[in-house]
């Protein structure tokens, strides 16, 4: 992931100043424990500020409105009840090159600061820090003790004191070509690492840009620059600190990541902020999806393996139940025969009543012939009791499993991280594991049980022009079946197989062609556990038919009245939606 360097946060907050002093802060939400968003009013508009201190992350840019759900974090509470109604009436470096920003708020523009918030944006040391007006720390996102940092503690109640200072040689305009190239040339190696020891503000990521814009590898060793070499390259270097001088940056997608000086760019920004809000929200979800996936996925192996081992459990006690009733023939044999019995026999044979068959029957020595018939017809009734009690067991358990491979079929079908609706529909799934009580995260805040869940379906169109909705997590495919779903719409799921609930929509009178049902019974298949066969049966009813059994699971439902159709998933072409 690119981090934050001096030259994105001089570019970042050169447009924040521009456009957005002197603010209103109006609201402070605390999106996760590494990121507080700031609703920011002028007279022309009103937007978040979002600031982040997370360790391979922290930026500070304008970036999306936060989600609706609770924030329950003390630093946001904190910060809103000091900063509640203020201005926001400056944004300025705490010193050249260093990466610590100091928001200032007062009661209105042009009056003396009451409250100072330092975002400290330096990756895995980044930061926020509330002081008041003579910068004593009121509160700090990340409250640092003695123990953990004798140089620098950070903690309520004591003196905000910046960071190291720089000790390096600062990048100039007024340097010289000559002695720019004797500084990095003094020790010979490569010239992007002797760029980097030379001079402090420089990050690689720039460097890489600026090399290669310069067209030399940044491996380059210093011994091997030509003159031309040395010229092109402090062309850049002068072109990069008159952007800084003059606040005039190009922000671009690069083929790795960003710039904001136009460097190796393969598509404009129209702003900074946009470029940073989209890049590090991108690049947080798809971490969190990461995690979030294995996390998952581990624990469902873990419970299934479990629940699997306890069914065979349940299996074979039944199996062994079956048995129940060749324990009483056999008593009822040995009483037929009671003449048979010799004393001290430890086996008798005698022939079955209906196959005239001999029987071997175990006997207990130390028993007579009644006492062991006895221990038989107990054996007996022991077995049979057995099995009236393991059928519910067993019952319940494969139940609990059919659910849970459901659950497993979804987080399949979620295999990248493309949109941040993909994160959102592998938190619905956590949340959902959590109210089942199969997850336990007491950092973890969960949502109103009441929301209503997310409704971003897979969407595609039949060839007839039909809308087909396909439900990717249990909460979806409920929220598609028993709330979405018209008294027209067909449902089809792959035919007792985990998969999603897939919906057909059809307006009265209107009818599905037999290309239409084909193309939504290939989805169907596609988007369930079968997705690797060449053929996997689909069933489609009326939503009429369609169920929810009392107290079932998310996700589970029963349906009758069915048609059955062939889905054929390798037939599925991703990409093709409307």
């Amino acid at each position: 992931m690119q981090p934050v360097d001096f030259t994105t946060l001089t570019a970042a907050c050169s447009e924040i100043r521009a456009n957005w002093l002197p603010s209103r802060l109006e609201q402070v939400y605390q999106r996760d424990r590494y990121t507080i968003a700031m609703a920011l009013r002028t007279l022309k508009q009103r937007d978040w500020l979002e600031i982040s201190w997370h360790p391979q992350a922290a930026h500070i840019c304008i970036g999306d409105p936060p989600p609706r759900s609770p924030d329950t974090f003390t630093f946001s509470q904190q910060l809103i009840h000091q900063l509640s109604s203020l201005a926001l009436v400056a944004i300025e470096a705490i010193a050249p090159w260093e990466r610590v920003i100091d928001l200032q708020f007062a009661r209105r523009p042009g009056e003396s600061a009451l409250y100072h918030v330092y975002a400290e944006i330096m990756g895995k040391y980044s930061n926020v820090i509330l002081t008041d007006a003579s910068n004593i720390i009121i509160t700090a996102a990340h409250q640092v003790s003695q123990q953990q940092s004798s140089v620098r503690p950070i903690q309520t109640g004591q003196s905000y004191e910046t960071p190291p200072k720089l000790t390096g040689t600062v990048p100039s305009l007024s340097e010289s070509q000559q002695r720019w190239q004797e500084r990095v040339t003094l020790v010979p190696g490569a010239i992007k690492r002797q760029l980097l020891k030379s001079y402090s503000g420089l990050s690689a990521a720039l460097l890489e840009l600026m090399l290669l814009e310069a067209n030399i590898a940044p491996e380059t060793s210093t011994d091997s620059l030509n003159p031309n070499d040395w010229q092109r390259l402090f062309e850049r270097w002068q072109e990069w600190l008159q952007a800084l001088d003059s606040s005039k940056f190009q922000p671009a997608w690069t083929k790795d990541g960003y710039t904001v000086m136009g460097w190796g760019g393969v598509e404009n920004v129209k702003d900074i902020q946009e470029l940073l809000n989209r890049y590090y929200s991108n690049q947080i979800n798809q971490q969190l999806f990461s995690q979030l996936r294995h996390q998952l996925t581990q624990k469902l192996n873990n419970i299934l393996t479990k629940l699997r081992n306890k069914a065979q459990t349940f299996k074979t006690r039944l199996q062994q139940s079956d048995q129940a009733d060749e324990y009483r023939q056999k008593a009822d044999l040995l009483m037929a025969h009671l003449q048979n019995w010799e004393p001290g026999m430890k086996e008798i044979i005698l022939a079955d009543f209906d196959t005239s068959l001999p029987v071997a029957i175990a006997l207990q020595p130390d028993k007579n012939a009644v006492q062991n018939a006895q221990s038989l017809y107990k054996q007996h009734q022991k077995l049979k009791r057995a099995r009236s009690a393991v059928e519910p067991l067993l019952l319940s358990v494969q139940t609990e499993i059919e659910y849970l491979e459901q659950v497993e079929a979804a987080i399949a079908q979620i295999d990248n991280y493309q949109t941040a609706e993909d994160l959102r529909t592998l938190e619905e799934i956590r949340e959902e594991l959590i109210g089942q009580k199969y997850l336990e995260d007491p950092e973890y805040r969960s949502r109103s049980a009441n929301e209503v869940p997310s409704t971003n379906f897979h969407r595609y169109l039949t060839p007839s022009g039909f809308e087909v909705l396909i439900g990717r997590n249990n909460r979806q495919n409920d929220q598609l079946t028993f709330r979405v779903a018209g008294d027209y719409d067909l449902w089809f799921h792959a035919q007792e197989i985990p998969g999603s609930h897939v919906l057909l929509r059809l307006e009265p009178g209107g009818v599905a062609e037999e290309a239409d049902l084909q193309f939504v019974a290939n989805l169907a298949a596609y988007y369930s556990r079968a997705r690797q066969s060449d053929q996997v049966p689909v069933v489609y009813t009326q939503l009429k038919h369609v169920y929810k059994p009392k107290g079932a699971k998310p996700g589970i439902a029963i349906y009758k009245q069915e048609s059955i159709l062939w889905g054929k998933p390798q037939m599925v072409i991703i990409g093709h939606k409307p």
